[in-house]
């Protein structure tokens, strides 16, 4: 788990004392969701007949429309860990991503989680010699998909948390 050790107000709701919004919370899962459908494709390749990590970034679309519960997208996540963790490479992390994003509806904070496994995914496919090209590429597009209204916090997040994520986050912006 990439969660830090003391957890930031900013990826707590404000229902649970802490300072993120309902429409925030919901933005973050959308960007996990693109994130992890990003690379989803490496885990269907590897697995094309197991469905639990597709199935889990719909839950999770299905949780910001508000159509599922928390605890249905968390359990949904749960099933792609699951379907992840008897892989190797990009597969997994690709799998471990779709889990993240869907484990943002019970803890904001996965949705670095979503991000960074999904970055990790992209270095494991990339050749030899290109890896942290790759992975570079791959935190500009998350960037570029990030709302205008969440850029700032979501980039100051990954800075906080990057020795924890791999160090996998080109925070330079």
């Amino acid at each position: 788990m990439i969660l830090p050790k003391e957890r930031d107000q900013r990826l707590i709701t404000i229902r649970r004392g802490g300072t993120l919004s309902d429409d925030d919370h919901r933005l973050l899962a959308l960007w996990a969701a693109a994130c992890a459908g990003h690379v989803l494709e490496y885990f269907e390749q590897a697995q094309p007949n197991d469905h639990r990590p597709h199935h889990a970034l719909a839950q999770l679309q299905a949780w910001v429309r508000g159509e599922l519960s928390m605890s249905e997208a968390r359990a949904a996540g749960g099933h792609a860990n699951a379907a992840a963790r008897g892989l190797s490479g990009a597969a997994r992390f690709a799998g471990f991503a779709a889990a993240q994003a869907a484990l943002v509806a019970h803890v904001a904070a996965h949705n670095l989680g979503a991000a960074a496994y999904a970055i990790k995914a992209v270095c494991a496919a990339a050749t030899k010699g290109t890896e942290d090209e790759a992975g570079r590429q791959e935190c500009a597009w998350q960037h570029a998909q990030l709302p205008a209204t969440l850029r700032a916090f979501v980039l100051d997040d990954q800075r906080a948390r990057n020795p924890i994520c791999w160090g996998v986050f080109a925070v330079n912006d």
